[in-house]
């Protein structure tokens, strides 16, 4: 059994129109995904803006509401609004795109991280107050941040204050949706590394949610390539990155910059040829409406998104 499995998810939003404002088509945000997630480990749904992956990650913790399909988190059927009980919602947890949105700034450090506790919990104030400077020491923070507000810290901070709330109810999965696309390249491997080491520490199940190739090879054991709602390519960090077999896959991977100067020529070269790949094949990996076909198993882990041949 699965620690978190997702069955056929499907999202999608009705278009209006018309003088009586009636629902003449739909988007198709999220069209028919499935995986699965295994406890203790990061998996990764990668894609540029407007593929599916945030729509998805907020579908799995029930902020957009699923059309079709199962979402199962310990083999219960979590899909329903009935099963998102109190106890499930402590367990899952979501870390935001935006350090600075996501935390209210007029309530003081002390206020933000003891929020879920005041939800959840019956902690006298002391114990609350001793509880949030223990999170802040976890995440890397001086105690006595607790006093200051949020526009007060750096962007790196203010991220590593977000998981300390994402975390202050000891959740068995985080949903974290790029978490650090808003900060400076030179605070995002230190909020990375410090994301490995939190999960290590408390045996978190991370659903990473990223655009960034670069960053979800640094992150996840299991990646998916989403395009248009639909998966175009599954399997381990090594399959995507050492064997990739989807012509979308191989432009994202071809984007990753190379830090080495002897392979930039090299890195061009490839670059141009998925390029010409890209134009010259289209119409074998999508159908006649530009969306990627049913996933076929390439090996065990690997599966991509190819016509059946008949």
């Amino acid at each position: 059994m699965a620690f978190l499995e997702v069955k056929d998810l499907k999202v999608h939003f009705p278009i209006k129109g018309g003088i009586l404002n009636r629902t003449i088509d739909h988007v198709r945000a999220v069209d028919g995904v499935t995986f699965e997630v295994e406890q203790g480990k990061t998996y990764g749904l990668v894609g540029e803006s407007g593929s599916g992956k945030t729509t998805t990650g907020r579908a799995v913790i029930g902020l957009n509401h699923v059309t079709s399909g199962k979402v199962f988190y310990e083999g219960t059927d979590i899909t329903k609004k009935q099963s998102k009980t109190k106890a499930l919602r402590k367990d899952i947890q979501m870390i935001f795109q935006d350090p600075y949105s996501s935390l209210n700034p007029r309530k003081r450090v002390l206020d933000v991280i003891a929020e879920p506790l005041r939800n959840f919990e019956k902690l006298s104030k002391q114990e609350e107050k001793k509880r949030v400077q223990e999170l802040l020491e976890l995440v890397g923070l001086s105690p006595e941040a607790i006093v200051k507000y949020p526009h007060e810290f750096s962007g790196g901070q203010r991220q590593r204050i977000g998981v300390a709330r994402a975390i202050a109810l000891r959740p068995k999965l985080i949903i974290a949706d790029e978490p650090v696309s808003a900060l400076d390249v030179s605070v995002q491997a230190q909020v990375l590394n410090f994301m490995q080491d939190i999960q290590q520490e408390l045996g978190l199940t991370y659903l990473f949610i990223s655009h960034d190739l670069g960053i979800v090879k640094h992150m996840c054991d299991d990646i998916a390539i989403m395009y248009r709602g639909r998966y175009v390519e599954q399997g381990t960090r090594d399959d995507i990155f050492n064997n990739p077999q989807h012509i979308y896959t191989k432009r994202l991977v071809s984007a990753i910059p190379d830090i080495n100067p002897r392979n930039r020529e090299k890195q061009f070269h490839f670059r141009e040829e998925v390029q010409r790949e890209f134009e010259h094949s289209y119409d074998d990996y999508f159908d006649n409406e530009g969306l990627a076909y049913g996933l076929q198993p390439i090996s065990g882990s690997h599966y991509v998104a190819l016509p059946e041949k008949g």
